[in-house]
């Protein structure tokens, strides 16, 4: 297994695979519940094609449209209630070397179109048992990222700048885990929908990500095939409630946001099962507060890793079992989580007949600040299954279990089902 980075992307993961072989391969495996918080480069490219843009052109023109519809069966603060959401990205990738012989450099942009409801509020549930709405206002558009990427000393040294998001970068279990042998590709660890699989819970409120993202640099070293260590530094506004993703310009002030992730990756056993590893720690500076409580910074610590532990066609295809464990913890008196454990298992192509299928189920736990909540931990499981139907196209049922919503410990166990349809272009 190598490690560099996916297309487009800032810092270095587990990869082997050119941009078109992985966007090739997510149409026919399970894909990310939401696929526009985990890829640098959205959707499958495939409008540049309709466009007239070879795949080798260097012009990388795509993006999804995401759509689901909620209910709150039982329990919850507003149990018997319905909301949809919206989400629409659009991505341009230029890739310098093959446009002017420019080696090493990458750019990318991106247009963000949300519309929402209150979903999770509805349910009392502060992780977010689904990732699409995050803070209001949930009407918005937005330049969701504008950067350059540029490699050098043959892809060792890797540096984006630029307003990009960073949960992409670090702490990012979904990520793929793709290796020499297509066979073993996984385009996702999973496809559940909750908020705590795409960002560590015990880092919300604190670190930039969808849809809020953030000017800033990352910088990634990958001094082997197997490992990489990256740093970033961020707007650190989020903390203080700014919503940095409207914002066009770049604000650096006593707010900033620093993180460092080191990680690996292997493949393991007769079978070659790949496997992904990162650890971080993060800090961020400025004055915080939360009603009465105030601090002067915080700073935090969290890891994850993926394993596919079983392969169904062993060097045919993919179709088999991936897991995913994650755990943060902060010193943190005024964000939401101080202590997160989540983790999952995603079973792909099992079904007869429907090899592009998957299927998966998690659990996230999260310990609440107590200065915020009177609940002391909030406790959820969620389901789901996710059928190709054709294309980039997919649709999700999902069911939500939520037994101690956290906002309230007067809100009961919360029932959820939605209903997503993601369709990648």
């Amino acid at each position: 297994m190598m490690i560099a980075e996916t297309a487009f992307a800032g810092a270095a993961q587990p990869a082997a695979l050119s941009s078109e072989q992985r966007n090739e391969a997510v149409s026919f495996l399970g894909i990310s519940g939401n696929p526009g918080a985990v890829n640098q480069s959205t959707g499958t490219g495939e409008a540049g094609g309709w466009l007239g843009a070879k795949k080798d052109s260097g012009i990388f023109l795509g993006g999804l449209w995401v759509g689901d519809t909620n209910y709150l069966i039982s329990g919850g603060e507003q149990p018997g209630t319905w909301s949809q959401n919206s989400l629409l990205i659009v991505s341009l990738g230029l890739d310098s070397e093959k446009l002017i012989h420019w080696k090493g450099g990458r750019f990318g942009i991106e247009f963000l179109r949300f519309d929402g409801e209150r979903t999770n509020q509805q349910a009392g549930s502060v992780q977010g048992y689904n990732s699409l709405p995050g803070p209001p206002p949930l009407h918005r558009s937005e330049l969701y990222q504008l950067w350059w990427r540029q490699e050098l000393f043959d892809g060792k040294l890797i540096i984006r700048v630029g307003k990009t998001v960073p949960t992409t970068d670090f702490g990012n279990v979904l990520r793929p885990v793709p290796t020499q042998d297509q066979s073993l590709f996984i385009p996702s660890v999973s496809g559940l929908i909750f908020t705590p699989v795409f960002v560590n819970p015990t880092l919300l409120g604190a670190m930039p990500g969808y849809y809020n993202s953030a000017w800033g640099v990352t910088t990634t070293f990958a001094p082997t095939n197997h490992l990489y260590l990256s740093y970033g530094v961020y707007d650190g506004n989020v903390a203080n409630g700014t919503q940095t993703g409207l914002r066009g310009g770049p604000e650096f002030n006593e707010y900033g946001f620093n993180i460092v992730e080191a990680g690996g990756a292997w493949e393991i056993g007769r079978d070659n099962l790949p496997g992904a590893f990162g650890i971080g720690v993060w800090n961020q500076s400025g004055e915080l507060r939360a009603g009465k409580v105030s601090e002067s910074g915080a700073q935090g610590v969290y890891l994850f890793g993926s394993q596919r532990i079983w392969l169904r066609h062993p060097g045919q295809d993919s179709s088999g079992i991936a897991s995913y464990i994650q755990f943060g913890a902060n010193n943190s008196k005024t964000l939401p989580i101080d202590r997160y454990f989540g983790s999952g298992l995603t079973a792909f192509g099992l079904v007869p007949g429907r090899p592009r299928d998957s299927a998966g189920t998690g659990v996230a736990w999260s310990s609440l600040n107590q200065n915020l909540f009177k609940r002391d931990s909030e406790l959820m499981f969620q389901a789901y299954y996710q059928a190709h139907l054709i294309a980039g196209t997919y649709l999700e049922p999902v069911i939500s279990f939520i037994p101690t919503p956290g906002a309230s410990p007067e809100h009961g166990a919360a029932w959820a089902t939605t209903l997503r349809v993601t369709v990648l272009f």
